[in-house]
């Protein structure tokens, strides 16, 4: 994302998107083969699919547990808050009865 976000590259172009294949150390014939072919042409549309269904239409948009939201730039309290309500409650443990138990140092 840096050469598109932060260095304002074009990512539609092949040759943009070979060099920074193999910048990231990927098999040159792998990422030639394909950036020129459709090998992911499903998967991708399946993605645009999934974004159409969960209301993206912007990014930059981060999705938790397929059911909270939070899009555009945002403070890091908004993201911990978003964390925050996505994670799971904590399972209680009943403890049923008292009694002797293994430590750290051993039983």
């Amino acid at each position: 994302m840096r050469a598109y976000l932060t260095d304002g590259e074009l990512l539609a172009d092949p040759d943009t998107l070979v060099r920074i294949g193999l910048d990231a150390g990927l098999p040159e014939d792998e990422v030639r083969s394909t950036v020129a072919g459709d090998r992911y042409a499903e998967d991708v549309r399946e993605d645009e699919r999934t974004a159409q269904a969960l209301g993206i239409n912007a990014v930059h948009f981060f999705v938790v547990n397929r059911e909270i939201a939070v899009s555009g730039a945002q403070p890091p309290e908004v993201f911990l808050a978003l964390l925050e309500k996505a994670r799971p409650a904590a399972p209680t443990l009943a403890v049923v009865a008292d009694g002797e138990a293994c430590g750290p140092e051993g039983c």
